[in-house]
């Protein structure tokens, strides 16, 4: 995929996609926004020692690093599972500044050093596993799963991964009472997350962006 680096406000890297005609993070902050979506309102949320994350688009490995990060600050495991169809080509991934900003530059080349479709335990309280393919297509043990970082490009550029069908999808592999996180908080977009089954809440967004969603399922 064509792609080339940008730099937000908050000085830390996206990428930006001819193909899509769309960037990978908020203009605003990719780091801010990761922190504040996939870390605080996701990970944040989950209760207990052990959390089994699924993240629709691995994209740069952002989200990754820093809940590797989170596990190793407060001892718990985290078991991370992540879907990616086009992955980002080491040159790119090399070039990329978030070691520069948050530390752990060897923690994000073994993210990105890691084979693709096979579980690579990467410390005591880390383990990986990156899937190259497409949600659409994908087989998921069901109810295993804490918190789904839902990534994916915008509905406007990928439409065929916000439908009902593909929450539907996500709510089955969900846990009872796992949480499923994402930046888009359209009407439509919430509307199909209810008619798969997902509570619904509105959480103030990252700066630049005035809400987000978190969807939970029913206990």
């Amino acid at each position: 995929m064509d792609v080339e680096i940008i730099q937000t406000k908050d000085g830390s890297h996206t990428l930006y996609s001819r193909q899509f005609d769309e960037i990978y993070h908020s203009r605003n902050g990719a780091v801010a926004e990761s922190q504040h979506i996939f870390v605080r309102n996701g990970l944040g949320a989950c209760p207990g020692n052990v959390i089994n994350v699924f993240e629709v688009g691995f994209g740069t490995g952002l989200n990754a690093l820093l809940c590797w990060e989170y596990a190793e600050s407060k001892n718990i495991r985290i078991n991370y599972h992540s879907i990616e169809l086009y992955p980002v080509s080491d040159k790119l991934i090399g070039q990329i500044n978030y070691p520069d900003l948050v530390g752990h530059k060897e923690k994000f080349q073994q993210l990105h050093a890691a084979k693709w479709n096979e579980t690579v335990t990467l410390s005591e309280n880390f383990t990986l596993h990156k899937i190259n393919g497409s949600v659409l297509e994908m087989l998921f043990p069901t109810s295993s799963i804490n918190v789904i970082f839902f990534d994916a490009f915008s509905p406007e550029k990928q439409s065929e991964l916000w439908t009902i069908e593909v929450f539907t999808k996500m709510y089955d592999i969900l846990a009872l009472g796992g949480i499923l996180v994402t930046y888009c908080s359209k009407s439509y977009v919430r509307k199909n997350m209810q008619q798969a089954g997902f509570q619904i809440e509105k959480l103030p967004g990252p700066h630049g962006k005035r809400d987000m969603v978190r969807a939970r399922k029913n206990l």
